[in-house]
This record gives structure tokens, sequence and C-alpha cells, in this order.
């Protein structure tokens, strides 16, 4: 008989990493757009289709590598994971087409996918409760704070290096992490107690008739969806109408940094107060007020206001996004793999379908991405609380 032995937790540092690299896969892209629509001859809204597409092949891929990591185990799946992503950092470096560019970045996406389900699978199984919230906290930041530092390698890499040298570092990632995975990950699933058999359909259509499910769905989507809309259509904002150069447009990425770190203090000292759907809730609320400022910000031609208006946005939604990340699949422990790949595909498909939509709005005009942050901010507050708003007035009885 196997003893009863809880596999070892994975260490913050290698979580940060394995969740941090599909970020940045995303959003080193941007300062290049503008270079890449001239290189390849393409439109605007066209060339930030790199930028849509990547999570529709995000999506699929957090389901297959979800299932994968019930089939063959978190470690295992993670390292194929890695080694498709770095198959497809190579074609782009190779491609010369901008068929080719999206083909490849889509094969990039399904790889870096595994970053993200098989790592918040692992943490789930690691850590709960109070403890849970907390390190999902820290790997949130890391989550805001790696596609906030993208823009800044991508735009230095571009200017001195020219475009191509982006996707050089991203193979040179793509090693990095594979051998820091290969030689530190560990197992967490656990072998001593035999899962129980998981009939796909049962798990999607428990998530699909959970509410509690879809709020935090909507809103981690909703969230991320801000965020890459953001990286979409920045460069457009800050380099071509304000003339920013890449570099300094790059330099912006620390305001989201700055914005994620300090959501990440807040909530670790908020959770000491509030419950993780209170605290969820206020950073909502203050978003919303936000992103208006940001609205009148973009209307007065003030670029420096506008930055201060996306930080105190960005500040919000940080606040809120780990409390949905820890507690959007409570309930879910004996099936985590698959409802997470599930899961994530359900989000996922919501941020590819935002982030397009922020491509079908462009128009050149300052005030689109202001007005969609606003609006999008407006819609998740009405969505969390009528869809998880029971469990906020229970909380507050409590």
């Amino acid at each position: 008989m196997m003893k009863n032995v809880r596999p070892s937790a994975p260490s913050l540092g290698l979580m940060i990493t394995l969740v941090g690299f599909p970020q940045i896969s995303e959003s080193i892209f941007t300062p290049v757009l503008p270079e890449l629509r001239r290189a390849f001859n393409v439109s605007a809204s066209q060339v930030q289709l790199t930028m849509s597409t990547y999570f529709v092949a995000f999506a699929i891929g957090v389901l297959m590598w979800g299932q994968l990591a019930d089939k063959w185990g978190r470690r295992p799946a993670m390292l194929a994971g890695i080694a498709v992503y770095l198959l497809g950092n190579l074609g782009l470096y190779l491609t010369g087409t901008f068929t080719g560019l999206l083909g490849w970045r889509l094969i990039q996406a399904l790889g870096a996918s595994a970053g993200s389900v098989v790592t918040q699978t692992m943490m789930r199984e690691s850590f709960s409760g109070i403890t849970g919230a907390k390190v999902f906290a820290k790997t949130s930041a890391a989550m805001a704070l790696a596609p906030a530092l993208g823009p800044l390698i991508g735009g230095v890499m571009q200017t001195y290096f020219g475009y191509r040298s982006v996707f050089a570092t991203l193979v040179t990632m793509a090693v990095a992490v594979g051998l820091y995975a290969l030689s530190r990950l560990p197992e967490t699933q656990r072998r001593d107690v035999q899962p129980p058999r998981v009939h796909q359909w049962r798990v999607v259509r428990r998530l699909l008739t959970d509410p509690v499910v879809w709020g935090y769905g909507l809103l981690i989507g909703g969230i991320n969806g801000i965020l890459f809309s953001y990286y979409a259509e920045a460069p457009f904002i800050f380099m071509t109408h304000f003339g920013y150069s890449a570099v300094q447009y790059g330099w912006l990425g620390l305001v989201l940094a700055s914005a994620s770190l300090l959501g990440a203090l807040l909530v670790n000292r908020c959770l000491n107060f509030w419950t993780p759907e209170q605290v969820a809730l206020r950073g909502l609320l203050f978003s919303v007020v936000a992103s208006g400022g940001l609205v009148v910000a973009a209307y007065g031609q003030q670029p420096i206001l506008m930055i201060g208006g996306i930080f105190l946005t960005f500040l919000g939604l940080n606040v809120t996004l780990p409390n949905a990340l820890n507690r959007a699949l409570v309930g879910y422990e004996a099936v985590m793999g698959s409802a997470s790949g599930w899961f994530s595909l359900g989000y996922y498909l919501v941020v590819s379908a935002l982030t397009y939509g922020m491509s079908w709005l462009h128009n050149g005009a300052i005030q689109a991405l202001p007005w969609y942050m606003a609006g999008l901010s407006g819609g998740m507050l009405l969505v969390f609380i009528g869809l998880i708003g029971s469990r906020i007035r229970a909380t507050v009885t409590e």
C-alpha cells in the first residue's frame, strides 16, 4: 500500500517564471507592430491580428494541456508545452511572410498556453485558503509585470537590432525557461490516491451551470481583455499619435508593472480585513472610477494624465484579478486539471474576442481605447454583482 504523501510544492520563483513567459510572449510584440506593418505591407488592423489570434490558439492550448496534465502528469505536460513554444519561436524568427507570421504565432501560443493552465493547476492543488490567495496575488503580479516588461524589451531590441531580434529573444527565453523547468519542476499531482475517472461532459455541464464560475470567468477574461487591448492599441496612441520612440513607449510598461506590484501589496494587506470577494469588488469599483478619468484625459489630449489614468485603472484591476483566479474553481479539486482547462478555454476565448474588438474599433482616434476600457470595467462590475452577489452578501453578514 502506497504511503499518503503530499507531493512537494513548486517554488514561487519557478511558478512566477512559468506563468510569466506566456505574457511576455504576447506583449513583446507591441512596440514592433508599426514596424511589422511596414515590413509586411499590411494595415494596422491586420497587424493587430497577431495579438488577437494569439489567444485563439492559447484558448485551444489551455484545454489540450489541461487534459494532458491529468493524463501525463503536470511536469511532462509543462515540458511538452515549452518544447512546442520553442518550435513556434524558431518559426517566427525564420519566416518571411505575414501568413507565416500568423501561423507560427499560433504555434507559439499553443505551446505557451501550458505555462498558464498547468501552472495554475499546480498552484491550486499545492496552496489553498488565505495562503493560496496570497500566492495567487504574487503570481498575478507577475502575470501583469511580465507583459509590462515585454514592451520595454521589445522596444530596445527593435531600436538597436531590428524587429527580428525580438524573435531571437523569444527563442533564447524558451531555451532558458525549458532548462529551468527541466531541472527544478516537481510533479504536484498526487499518485498515491487514484483519481476518479473524469467524464468531460459532466465537468463541462457543471461549469456551464455554475453562476460563480461564469462570473469569475467573465471577470478574468475581461481584465485580461482590457490588458491586451491596451497592448494592441497603445503603440498607435503613444508612438504614432504622440510621437514616442519605441524605447520611450517600452518604458511605459513600467507604469503597468508598478500598478501590478502595488496591487499585489494591497491584496496581501486587504485580505487581513476583508474576504477575497469583498477585495475583488473594491478593486472593480476603483477601476471604474479611474477609467472614467482616463476618458476625460484622452479628450484633453494630455498624455501624462492618460498615463496616470491607465496606472490607476490597472491598479484596481490588479487588486481584483488574483482573488478571481484563486476563488474561481473552489469545489472542483477532484477534477482540477480538466476543470482548469475548460475554464481557461472559456476565458481566453473572451480575451481573444475583446482584443479583436479593439482592433475592429481602431480608427486612429486616441479616445477609442479609454472608452473601451471604461465600458468593459463597468460591464465587469455589473456581471460580478449579478452573478456573485449572493456570495458577497453572505460574506458581509458573517
